[in-house]
């Protein structure tokens, strides 16, 4: 359910390229790095959502969802389920198209928000294990 294929399909092939990726630091140990690069490497155009705000990968950071000043397409989550909703809640208000937790991430509430709001949703995936599956 929360990993429909055809939802995945969506968002990393039709939705658009451009994906805050919030929790992502330079901190090469965490798993938001290395998922970023492989966006990157397919195409995508990541932007870094971090209360340090740091460039990573080349990319400006910014401290918040709404203080990227430019629109983003998908909203792709590393932190914890118990913050993950609101991030989703800002996701809808800064009018992304999809909303992306991470595996592990998993907020059923928020789930039936963002659909309620009309936006795809895939939850407890990882973009950087589907979109080597799409080729």
């Amino acid at each position: 359910m929360y990993g429909d294929p055809s939802t995945i399909r969506k968002i990393l092939t039709e939705l658009g390229d451009t994906w805050a990726v919030v929790g992502l630091s330079n901190n090469e140990r965490r798993a938001a790095h290395g998922v970023a690069e492989v966006l990157q490497r397919y195409g995508k155009r990541i932007v870094p959502v971090h209360p340090k705000a740091e460039t990573v990968h080349g990319e400006q950071g910014y401290p918040s969802l709404a203080a990227i000043p430019f629109p983003v397409d998908v909203v792709d989550v590393f932190v914890n389920s118990e913050q993950a909703g609101g991030i989703a809640d800002e996701a809808v208000t800064v009018g992304a198209k999809a909303v992306w937790f991470q595996l592990g991430v998993v907020d059923e509430a928020a789930w039936d928000r963002v659909h309620d709001s009309g936006l795809a949703m895939v939850m407890d995936r990882c973009p950087a294990i589907e979109i080597p599956r799409l080729r």
